[in-house]
């Protein structure tokens, strides 16, 4: 074939259009329908604090009429003052953060050295040990409540806060889901590296596995200080009204011939609040470290 019978088939050939390509720093823009769906599910995620706000600035009286409120009232204030007052939530507060700042550091620690070294290091029984620990995630907690007290009863730690503490100090479910995220995470050609620049395990834990199982550590310790600051059933066991957290201390605001519904519903905000700062102020880290290890997986 000539070279002008190449020209003329090319001439012929149909021309196909140039692809746009999306930059790599270009952004995906959300339309009105993902903004809609959005709204919708916080709107019905607010839902229920916002109830709590409006009936805590209500008076019982008006909570038990229908239709029910819809919006504020003026008692607010009162109400959260005799919730702080009647339940003592000053000392119960104080009591929650050591009790959940505890237990949510120690969690984090002890779940990220067990699951590096179920994820990257090899011994006897590894796999048996595993399946142990997952397998204690299926037995029921209120099995263990009855040894668990007369354990701590024998210790003499009953009304005492590290009769909450010790139970918790590490969790099966912490241990697994760092041990996940570990495996994909945390390269072993990266631990090889450092063992032959001569660095020692206690190094290579601090300089190479927490760096690197940072984002999961952040989920973790959100799960696990949510968790603890919630727990009621074994800290009503373990503790009075004496020395009690925040949990057990709202308890008190139920009890009585009628209860009072508003100052109940103040004492519960008054117990959220803490959570809502504490994603306030660290949110964006955690959400942040979420991104940071999906885009590593």
């Amino acid at each position: 074939m000539t070279t002008g019978e190449l020209t003329l088939t090319a001439a012929k050939a149909p021309k196909v259009k140039p692809r746009r390509v999306m930059g790599a720093g270009k952004q995906l823009h959300a339309g009105p329908v993902t903004y809609a769906v959005l709204t919708v599910f916080a709107l019905v995620s607010l839902a229920p604090l916002v109830w709590t706000a409006i009936a805590a600035s209500r008076t019982d009286r008006r909570l038990a009429q229908t239709p029910p409120p819809l919006w504020f009232g003026g008692n607010l204030f009162k109400n959260l003052q005799s919730a702080w007052d009647q339940a003592g939530l000053g000392a119960a507060m104080l009591n929650s953060v050591i009790v959940a700042g505890t237990i949510t550091v120690s969690t984090v620690l002890f779940a990220t050295l067990a699951g590096f070294a179920f994820a990257k290091l090899r011994f006897r029984f590894s796999g048996l040990l595993l399946l142990l620990t997952v397998g204690t995630m299926m037995i029921p907690p209120q099995l263990a409540v009855v040894p668990l007290y007369l354990w701590m009863s024998d210790l003499g730690w009953s009304n005492q806060l590290q009769t909450v503490i010790l139970p918790s100090l590490v969790t099966a479910f912490g241990t697994f889901f760092m041990r996940q995220y570990l495996v994909q995470a945390l390269p072993t050609e990266l631990i090889e590296a450092a063992r032959v620049d001569g660095a020692s395990s206690l190094r290579i834990v601090w300089h190479v596995v927490f760096p690197a199982a940072r984002p999961a550590m952040a989920v973790l310790g959100l799960l696990t200080f949510v968790f603890a600051w919630n727990d009621f059933l074994w800290p009503i066991i373990a503790l009075n009204q004496q020395n009690p957290t925040v949990q057990v201390a709202l308890n008190s605001l139920g009890t009585g011939y009628v209860p009072d519904q508003a100052v109940i519903m103040a004492g519960a905000l008054l117990g959220t609040l803490p959570l809502l700062i504490a994603f306030l102020l660290f949110g964006k880290q955690i959400v942040g470290g979420i991104m940071q290890g999906a885009i590593k997986g």
